[in-house]
């Protein structure tokens, strides 16, 4: 796969947990495809995942399942 960033061959899609919001309008989105550059360092989604990401989170009810989640704090 081609790198969007460096143009370099060697990027690959890795899968990814991300959180959106907080306390009661917590949601957490797992196995998110995200692009990743070996050459480059960076990381990316692709416009396809992130209109994907944003319809989850408009029609969350419908995506989501109730989970209890630990939350533990670093500091």
């Amino acid at each position: 796969m081609v790198c969007d960033i460096c143009g370099k061959k060697g990027a690959h899609i890795r899968k990814v947990t991300e959180t959106y919001g907080k306390g009661k309008n917590l949601l957490v989105i797992e196995n998110i495809p995200m692009v990743s550059c070996p050459n480059c360092g960076e990381s990316y989604f692709t416009a396809e995942t992130l209109h994907k990401i944003e319809h989850i989170k408009r029609h969350r009810k419908g995506f989501a399942v109730e989970r209890p989640v630990e939350v533990a704090s670093f500091a």
